[in-house]
């Protein structure tokens, strides 16, 4: 039986507000939000909560066979919680029916596995412990920011405790093979890859009311025969997407949400099933093994990372943030590990680029850049102010080490305890 892995994408950055030069060293406060709240206001309205509304009909119109997944990064939680909380009821709803997978990824949507190995797997945990708190599991399955991917990330994903990692289906990785099957990390074989068909989910994401089309219009029942003439053999049809793709990129006059709720219908008459990506890894064995030594994204044509860093600007804005990454480490100040955080959201540096700004508020990458340095250098400020570029690497290290250290204690001392009153509990019992 064919499996269909429905995933779908929830970032929202904080916007940065219009920063000048004179505001360096006199403002601390970096974001719009007028417009951070209008932009969430925005799709929650048109898409989220629509979507969300046509997703829990469709788990209860199919006796609970459709299935899918979410990854919400943690600055769009915050800023749902913060302006629209009944969202977050929404999905809560959807997880009590145990229909739904929610995944882990780095909090703030960012390029840490590619900069900054300790600041990544501190995202990740930030973000994983808030999934857990919000909707009562911890997730077990990975996808890193704009699905970027390489051997060595997955390995660190691996060794968080990740099973089930999602990558980008580019060709030149995957060669002649499909993308509807697992595969295998190329070295570690606790991880498990599951690869994004491009092709079937861009059919709905962008092309679905596109008159010019071929296929136009595309119906359930046409996407549904499409999926079940695929060859017998291939084990999961990955079908991923930003969540706007419903109800924004698609608006509701193009039919999209009623094509939402006939899918479960036309994929079961078909004998098509639907399944989370973690139950897909543990039904499906690895047919290979994907190597992937040069990190792959899941923008252009590419699928390269150059949507990101790659020009002169945005290197040179990501060199100057992670460059302090071991001092913001050692700070306590909590506004200033916020914006920490939120300065190394991705949107930030596709805002500089050349090749595709999508969702930008600014006229150009270059203004982009200079506004984003602006606050970056009052950012710098603050740090240093707090942990001088005097002091010496060595002593730097010294410190991470000691502080390092306490958390490894503390860790200890909680385990203990724990243990301590679990033992206590089956002596009271006896």
């Amino acid at each position: 039986m064919k499996n269909i892995c429905f995933y779908f994408q929830i970032h929202q950055p904080f916007r940065l507000k219009r920063y000048r030069f004179f505001n360096i060293g006199t403002d601390h406060y970096y974001y719009d939000d007028f417009l951070n709240e209008e932009k969430i206001s925005y799709v929650v309205n048109n898409s989220y909560l629509p979507a969300n509304q046509t997703i829990l009909e469709m788990i209860r119109s199919s006796n609970k066979k459709f299935r899918c997944a979410f990854s919400i990064s943690g600055t769009a939680l915050e800023q749902i919680e913060q302006y629209a909380p009944e969202l977050i009821d929404s999905f809560r709803e959807l997880a009590a029916t145990g229909c739904v997978e929610f995944l882990a990824e780095p909090y703030a949507h960012s390029l840490a596995s590619l900069y900054d190995e300790k600041e990544f797997e501190v995202q990740v945990k930030m973000h994983s412990d808030r999934i857990a708190d919000l909707f009562g599991k911890k997730p077990t399955a990975f996808r890193n920011s704009e699905l970027i991917y390489s051997d060595e990330i997955g390995a660190k994903v691996a060794q968080m405790g990740y099973k089930t990692m999602l990558v980008e289906g580019a060709r030149h990785v995957l060669g002649w093979r499909s993308p509807n099957y697992v595969y295998g990390h190329s070295y570690n074989n606790k991880l498990k890859l599951l690869v994004r068909n491009y092709k079937m989910s861009d059919d709905i994401s962008f092309r679905f009311s596109n008159r010019s089309w071929s296929d136009f219009p595309l119906t359930a029942e046409k996407y549904t025969d499409w999926i079940a003439a695929m060859p017998a053999e291939e084990q999961v049809l990955n079908i991923w997407m930003g969540y706007e793709a419903i109800g924004v990129f698609q608006n509701r006059e193009t039919g999209i949400f009623d094509f939402m709720k006939a899918l479960p219908y036309q994929a079961i008459s078909k004998g098509l099933k639907f399944v989370t990506p973690s139950e897909a890894t543990e039904k499906n064995k690895p047919i290979d093994k994907l190597n992937v030594n040069t990190p792959i994204g899941w923008s252009g044509e590419e699928k390269d990372l150059s949507v990101w860093m790659g020009n002169n600007l945005q290197q040179e804005a990501l060199q100057k943030l992670y460059s302090v990454s071991e001092r913001v480490r050692l700070c306590t100040d909590k506004p200033l590990l916020w914006d920490w955080v939120n300065l190394q959201a991705t949107d930030n540096f596709r805002y500089m680029s050349h090749k595709d700004a999508w969702g930008t508020n600014y006229e150009s990458p270059y203004e982009a850049f200079i506004n984003y340095m602006n606050v970056l250098a009052d950012f710098l400020q603050r740090v240093n102010s707090q942990f001088p570029e005097s002091i010496e690497n060595e002593e730097l290290n010294e410190l991470l080490k000691i502080i390092n250290n306490q958390e490894l204690k503390i860790e200890q001392l909680k385990e203990e305890l724990k243990k301590k009153e679990e033992s206590e509990k089956t002596a009271s019992k006896k």
